[in-house]
């Protein structure tokens, strides 16, 4: 890793306001291409999507013209600008489309770059299913703050920048001063929000952070370069979320007959059946936190009500126990059935 380098603090520069009016207008032509490109609209959607009058939009949809690309004219003023992509084959764009749509449904720290993800896939179907599909994703007014945070990770990750952040642990506590060399960003496969991994340099370790806990990210002057060693897919090879362990431990779980059908369906990551007669009986390799605790599996084993139970190891099954005692004790009262 390099050095850090002295920076020297210059004067900021009186910006020129033709120059900036001019850079407005190239980022408005690029991202009104883009918007025709991904589905059919019309002036007054455009205008409202950029903030300005109709007529700008007619001037810049001329000045695409003049560029060259074939703006196609529609009824009732709508526009769109077809595209031809041919990286990806149609059931192959279908597929990224719906595993995006998913997490762009139950994820929203991320939004922005996931509708724009979904435009960029769609380019690779025909015009007349490619604006339903777009047509059916909506901007749920998510909050711009992790998606900048986003912006920094990868930056750091294609530039092979070290990352330095402040993060917010899950009691409270702020750790300061982390110092990440990014090697994997993942979404969790239990709540679908991003994490981000990486050797953190100050401890050593490879470690594993959620995007939304990071805070005060910015990009340090060294750089580094990728570990050849480095396996996503050993690293969460036992994990139900994120957590990957160098000590993951199996959990065997009797569900009841009600529950059955669903389990046989299949579908869950690192299990294994052993059992089917009425009830069936399964082993699920989860990785474990600090504690020695299988903390991914635990909602997903909760969820199941009076529907599964722990056999084992002791200490799971004594956690699943205190969890149900505790929901007891805190709701199950006069007081509580009274509020209900």
């Amino acid at each position: 890793m390099s050095d850090s380098a002295p920076t020297t603090n210059l004067e900021p520069r009186t910006p020129n306001p033709r120059q900036a009016k001019t850079w407005d207008k190239a980022k408005r032509l690029s991202a009104l291409l883009s918007e025709l490109q991904a589905r059919r609209c019309t002036t007054a959607d455009l205008a409202r999507r950029f903030d300005v009058g109709q007529r700008s939009i007619q001037r810049d949809i001329d000045a695409l013209r003049r560029m060259g690309h074939d703006v196609v004219e529609h009824a009732g003023q709508a526009y769109s600008i077809p595209r031809n992509v041919t990286l990806l084959r149609p059931a192959e764009a279908l597929a990224a489309y719906a595993a995006i749509r998913l997490a762009h449904h139950h994820s929203p720290a991320l939004n922005s770059h996931y509708r724009h993800a979904l435009h960029s896939i769609s380019m690779a179907l025909p015009e007349r299913i490619r604006h339903t599909l777009n047509a059916s994703v909506k901007n749920t007014g998510a909050t711009p703050f992790a998606e900048r945070q986003m912006e920094q990770v990868a930056a750091a990750w294609m530039d092979g920048r070290v990352l330095n952040f402040d993060y917010r642990r899950p009691n409270g506590e702020l750790e300061t001063g982390n110092e990440l060399c990014v090697y994997f960003i993942e979404i969790s496969r239990d709540n679908l929000a991003p994490y981000v991994i990486g050797l953190e340099r100050r401890r050593g370790q490879v470690r594993t952070f959620k995007l939304s806990r990071m805070t005060h990210l910015s990009l340090h002057q060294d750089t580094y370069e990728p570990d050849p060693d480095f396996d996503p897919k050993a690293f969460l090879s036992d994990a139900w979320g994120v957590i990957g362990s160098e000590n993951p431990l199996t959990v065997t779980v009797r569900f009841a007959p009600e529950a059955a059908y669903r389990v046989l369906e299949g579908g869950f990551p690192n299990a294994t059946l052993i059992r089917r007669d009425g009830c069936v009986e399964v082993e699920f390799r989860a990785g474990t936190d600090r504690t020695g605790l299988p903390r991914e599996l635990m909602p997903f084993l909760l969820g199941w009500g009076p529907r599964a139970e722990v056999l084992s190891p002791p200490h799971v099954r004594e956690a699943w126990l205190a969890e149900l005692r505790e929901t007891l004790t805190r709701y199950d009262t006069p007081h509580a059935r009274n509020t209900a």
